[in-house]
């Protein structure tokens, strides 16, 4: 008997088996595979979307729907020699993208607060000690876990815009990353632990 795969979990060479299946079937012209094809990338999407956009529920859904809809008017730049995961991670990654570009520039629009208001003149040396501080702390690691910390979690780039600008793998960036926050707190851990 076999067993039912649309309500379980799949691993992914199975996900990415039966979306390709549905899908190539559906560009020849099976109504029912495509229904079924955009039927389980929605759910695919919204857990590839669900998990870099945590506390966004309303874009993962709109974002949901613009990719069903571009992938659908794109379909014919899907080359089927490739994983149809991989152009699929593809499109979602640039409407991701794009979406986040959106959100800053709708946030660098709002006025900004009067920064010569008294009651900001301590939180801004606060602030300043603290960018020294960790300029020195970051200073402390490797280059190769410095640049990615620097560039994705202070700059705001993307792991692949910082591949492209270190020369390294995204892998790399994201291990430098990992390592690098890892040595930090370790850093940071002894010494509160020695100042207490």
């Amino acid at each position: 008997m076999a067993r039912n795969t649309i309500g379980s979990r799949m691993n992914p060479s199975d996900a990415e088996a039966a979306l390709r299946s549905l899908f190539l079937r559906g560009l020849d012209g099976d109504a029912k595979a495509y229904r079924d094809f955009l039927q389980r990338l929605s759910a695919h999407l919204r857990a590839f979307l669900g998990k870099r956009l945590f506390g966004w529920p309303d874009e993962v859904e709109d974002l949901v729907q613009e990719c069903l809809l571009a992938m659908h008017n794109q379909r014919h730049t899907y080359q089927s020699d490739q994983p149809l995961t991989a152009w699929v991670h593809a499109i979602a990654r640039h409407k991701m993208i794009d979406l986040l570009r959106a959100k800053s520039v709708r946030e660098a629009l709002h006025d900004p607060l009067d920064d010569d208001l008294a009651v900001f003149t301590e939180s801004a040396e606060e602030a300043s000690d603290a960018k020294r501080d960790l300029g020195g702390l970051l200073e402390t690691l490797p280059e190769r876990q410095r640049l990615p910390i620097v560039h994705v979690k202070i700059e705001g780039l993307s792991v692949a815009e910082t591949a492209s600008l270190t020369g390294m793998s995204e892998s790399a960036v994201k291990v430098g990353i990992h390592r690098g926050l890892k040595a930090l707190a370790a850093r940071c851990g002894s010494n509160w632990g020695s100042a207490a």
